[in-house]
């Protein structure tokens, strides 16, 4: 095998998962640990209202080697970067578009801080970490199937981010979205089966996915307000997972 070979296929060995902190990604970061032998995670900092999120990835990291020895084995370096130029985008400095001038749809002006183009943005970050790092996938936990009309959640969208990343970096990597298809209840399915009930209950308890950086409030489903967005679909696929049949 020459050095070419042997590059390419640790490169395929190795993944770099983006790792909010949340149920998706905490999800997205087993499925990986299952299928890579070397595994790292990157945290972004861009000044999200959630950000308590980024204080429960270790939490996460901790208890998912504590459940597993095969994912304890496979996880690798974790990295926390700050991103301030995206928290400057969506800040009260920069002013929304007039409608005389765009025509900006409902569903996004009534989205919470809404970024366009956001996963583009980050999803470029972690081809460059990747680069570095010698990881030959990215590992995001982004879903099409209850997206709240993000149009950088599609499926289409995220290859076409693949496909300009690949040509910009001029290495083939891959960008894996398992929950692509997914419901929310389908994402709780798939941590049953990856970890079974354990690793559900990891992710109820340390996991943060509310919009509005609440954990005071302790539900079934885990923390949050119970009200926002976030908290309404991932309390609704709590339902339908738990549901009899």
């Amino acid at each position: 095998m020459d050095c070419l070979q042997t590059m390419e296929c640790e490169l395929s060995q190795r993944a770099l998962v983006l790792f909010s902190g949340g149920q998706d990604s905490s999800t997205a970061l087993a499925w990986a640990l299952e299928r890579y032998e070397y595994v790292e995670t990157v945290g972004l900092n861009y000044g999200q209202r959630h950000a308590i999120e980024l204080e429960c990835r270790s939490r996460i990291r901790d208890a998912f080697a504590r459940l597993n020895p095969v994912w304890a084995a496979h996880l690798g370096l974790d990295h926390m970067i700050s991103l301030d130029l995206v928290g400057q985008i969506s800040g009260e400095k920069i002013s929304p578009p007039s409608t005389s001038v765009v025509d900006v749809p409902d569903e996004f002006a009534r989205a919470p801080r809404y970024i366009a183009g956001r996963n583009m943005i980050l999803i470029a970050l972690c081809g460059s970490i990747a680069y570095r790092r010698l990881a030959g996938a990215i590992v995001t936990g982004i879903s099409e199937t209850e997206y709240s009309g993000y149009p950088d959640c599609r499926d289409v969208t995220m290859k076409a981010i693949n496909a300009a990343l690949n040509l910009s970096t001029g290495i083939e990597l891959k960008v894996e979205s398992p929950l692509m298809p997914l419901t929310k209840a389908g994402v709780w399915l798939l941590a049953r089966e990856l970890g079974g009930e354990e690793l559900v209950e990891v992710i109820v308890e340390n996991s943060h996915t509310c919009y509005a950086g609440v954990r005071e409030h302790r539900h079934e489903w885990g923390y949050g307000c119970g009200d926002c967005p976030a908290c309404r679909l991932r309390a609704k696929g709590w339902r339908e997972f738990r549901a009899p049949g």
